[in-house]
């Protein structure tokens, strides 16, 4: 299997295109974080029964209500729950980790998992400006933005093992890695994971397509700047080895119900938890009764009408028609669904719907 099989997925069913998952471990109120990774398992574990892709898991910190601070460690452990459903970041947020680190942690995970490890890489923290600050351990966050694409092109050659000779770091190696197979007796696997940008506005559009880059573009927080980086990415596109033809999945949030009513309610739930967040009040996602009960203001209502205007919701095939108009309007090659509900059970029982309304092959 070459990189290019790697990226590219097929549709299963009627799906219009493959199928993924993006999981943010939701943390609802009342629930902890040890019930939202098992939540998280038993997706992944539907996600592969049922035909979805791939499964991702964000990078975010200082968010009571989103437990994905560590990818790499939540990928390890959904590793040894799942056989075939490719893993990867959605994404690390390059500039808060050093270039070798991320290579050592994706080339453990190709290990642990050779040949279904996806890395997919963003500029932005993932976080606000003071946590970004202690992770990085420096005031200067535009600089990490600013560095970005210098930063790829050194992460790409730790995972390559190719330093020209004369580099500071010809010498310094990513284990697991290449470097082992050219050791005396050693053996290494031919896989190496996959690097896809991830971006919400225009520039790692073009970054992607100028690198001939598979790209993850947020549709799910972003709507209004799908088309236009899309279509930037696609401009941009040049072959490479990695691939001849330009290659974009969109994160879509979509949560689909047995009742139409519930999906109503948890999704107003997610938005007020959204409220919270972009007003500096960040917590766990509240109940829908929690959410029923509060007195929106009309900018926050304002914003939970735009929020909602984005989020597919309702019967499966409700979502379903939403999903097959959205990729008709953007000509997305791949659908990334992240749910977003108080309830782990109503987000597994969300992918089991959309599955089914597609007739996704059963394992």
């Amino acid at each position: 299997m070459n990189e290019t099989d790697e990226i590219r997925g097929t549709a299963q069913g009627t799906a219009p295109v493959p199928l993924s998952v993006l999981d943010l471990v939701t943390v609802g109120a009342g629930r902890t974080a040890t019930e939202a990774l098992r939540t998280s398992v038993e997706i992944s574990r539907l996600a592969e029964s049922r035909g979805y892709h791939r499964y991702w898991v964000a990078e975010h910190h200082s968010m009571p209500g989103v437990a994905s601070s560590s990818p790499a460690v939540i990928l390890a452990h959904l590793a040894a729950h799942t056989t075939r459903i490719r893993l990867g970041s959605g994404g690390v947020m390059l500039p808060n980790h050093a270039p070798l680190v991320i290579a050592e942690q994706f080339g453990t995970l190709e290990a642990m998992a050779p040949g279904r490890v996806d890395l997919g890489l963003g500029r932005a923290p993932g976080t606000d400006g003071a946590t970004a600050a202690a992770l990085r351990r420096t005031d200067r966050l535009n600089e990490g933005a600013d560095d970005f694409p210098e930063q790829l092109a050194e992460l790409t050659r730790f995972l390559d093992d190719d330093f020209p000779s004369g580099h500071r770091y010809a010498r310094i190696h990513a284990v697991p890695g290449p470097i082992q197979s050219t050791s005396p007796g050693g053996v290494q696997s031919p896989h190496r994971p996959p690097v896809w940008l991830l971006g919400s506005s225009g520039f790692s559009a073009r970054l992607a397509g100028s690198l001939g880059l598979p790209f993850a573009f947020a549709h799910h927080f972003s709507a209004q700047n799908t088309i236009p980086a899309l279509d930037l990415y696609r401009q941009f596109f040049r072959p490479s080895a990695v691939l001849d033809a330009p290659y974009a999945l969109i994160g879509v949030s979509a949560l689909a119900t047995d009742d139409e009513r519930e999906a109503r309610r948890q999704v107003l739930a997610a938005a007020l938890n959204m409220v919270r967040l972009r007003t500096g009040r960040p917590g766990l996602v509240p109940t829908p009764e929690e959410a029923e009960a509060y007195e929106f203001s009309p900018m926050e209502r304002e914003f939970i009408d735009s929020w909602n205007s984005n989020v597919i919701h309702g019967t499966a095939d409700e979502v379903r028609s939403g999903l097959d108009d959205l990729q008709k309007r953007t000509g997305a090659d791949e659908l990334m669904l992240t749910s977003h509900a108080h309830s782990g059970e109503l987000r597994l029982r969300s992918y089991e719907l959309i599955a089914d309304a597609y007739g996704l092959p059963r394992a």
